[in-house]
């Protein structure tokens, strides 16, 4: 197999292997973008008069097939997807598959690529919080009156509703969802055209060209910046990840607590549950404690990338190719536990009778103190004399 950057030396076979790791297999994400990142520049090409109207229909040709072919191979030998699709081009199509690469830099190619790949998964993880949204609030609109006590310290508080509680966490995704929008945005932006990071010299390529055919809205001007966002905007996103993970965390551990047999202010369907090999009587929501642990699994795999990034240089480094899994293995985690999370919250059942059997008369108290409040004693009169009511009564 030919090596983009080849200069006819052949690398030792240890080396070779070290440098490719497992990027020939993370590469199957990113096999579609690039596709079509290849098309949009094949097209921009003819554009400029650097590639004729049979050339052009040829590689487009050759890219649209890669597109469609389930089983197209990434070897490797062939190090990543980018060494693939040319090798793939060369070899049916000879000559006219060499002029794929002009303009371009594999820096600028896995930059687009995962720029395109962060694009399309952000908007599949909106999707899944909105659904998730949804679902809570037809809960809420269910069964949203039904009172509960409210916790501080792990000990009863004030009174609370299922739609508080729940509430809180619908609440919390949608200022995630803006959040994530603000993301969206600063991604939305082409580093095509940024070569190695420092642009490309003598040829007058178009960069707004292929940022309008990719569907970007806008160039990443400045080439060197192209390079000093690999990394810097998957940190930004992780972090995005780690905060939604944050709430799922919270909901999980909520959700496993009201469910004890202590509790039972709610019920987890019985097909979502697992047993235990010696206990024949447990009922088991491993899936929450997955859900919750996943949270510290995105936590680190954000600072393993912020970790990463420091103390480089400007301009690309191959550091930057160990970003790749921590970003891909995270937006796969999240996506899943979404849709597990959808699926609970649509199945729960809300036990009435055990929620108000829990809202006992100290969850009362700070009413009972505002009520001398409001006939004219001082809050901190009010406060030590209804506290000393129920500290008698221990």
């Amino acid at each position: 197999m030919v090596k983009l950057w080849s200069k006819g030396n052949k690398i030792h076979e240890e080396i070779e292997d070290f440098t490719v790791g497992n990027d020939y297999l993370l590469d199957k994400k990113l096999l579609k973008y690039d596709c079509l990142a290849s098309i949009a520049h094949a097209k921009m090409l003819n554009m400029v008069n650097i590639l004729s109207k049979e050339e052009l229909n040829i590689l487009v040709g050759g890219l649209n097939e890669i597109l469609h072919n389930e089983n197209f191979e990434i070897k490797k030998e062939d190090e990543d997807c980018h060494t693939a699709i040319e090798n793939h081009l060369v070899q049916k199509y000879g000559e006219v598959g060499k002029k794929i690469h002009t303009a371009r830099s594999r820096n600028d190619q896995v930059l687009t690529a995962l720029r395109l790949y962060e694009l399309f998964e952000m908007k599949e993880i909106k999707m899944l919080i909105n659904s998730l949204v949804e679902a809570l609030k037809k809960k809420i609109d269910d069964e949203g009156y039904i009172k509960i006590p409210g916790y501080t310290h792990m000990q009863k508080a004030m009174p609370s509703s299922v739609g508080m509680w729940l509430g809180s966490f619908h609440d919390a995704f949608k200022d995630e969802l803006v959040s994530l929008q603000a993301l969206f945005n600063k991604l939305d932006q082409s580093p095509l055209g940024s070569a190695a990071g420092f642009g490309v010299p003598l040829l007058k390529i178009d960069k707004k060209i292929t940022a309008k055919e990719m569907g970007f809205s806008k160039v990443q001007k400045n080439p060197l910046y192209c390079q000093l966002s690999r990394g810097k905007f998957e940190s930004e996103i992780l972090n995005a990840l780690t905060q939604l993970m944050f709430v799922l965390n919270k909901m999980s551990t909520d959700l496993l607590m009201f469910s004890m047999k202590e509790f039972s202010f709610v019920e987890i369907p019985s097909e979502f549950c697992t047993g235990s090999s010696i206990m024949p009587q447990k009922k088991n929501a491993d899936f929450l404690e997955l859900i919750r642990g996943y949270y510290s699994v995105i936590l680190g795999e954000e600072m393993k990338v912020k970790s990463m990034i420091g103390n480089l240089m400007s301009g690309y480094n191959r550091d930057m190719q160990l970003t790749k899994e921590p970003l891909m293995k995270s937006i796969d985690i999240v996506k899943k536990c979404f849709k597990v999370m959808s699926l609970v919250i649509d199945s729960v059942k809300i036990n009435e009778e055990n929620c108000k059997k829990a809202m006992t008369d100290e969850i009362y108290a700070t009413e009972e103190a505002y009520k001398l409040v409001k006939e004219g004693v001082s809050f901190r009169d009010a406060y030590k004399h209804i506290g000393k009511k129920y500290l008698e009564g221990d």
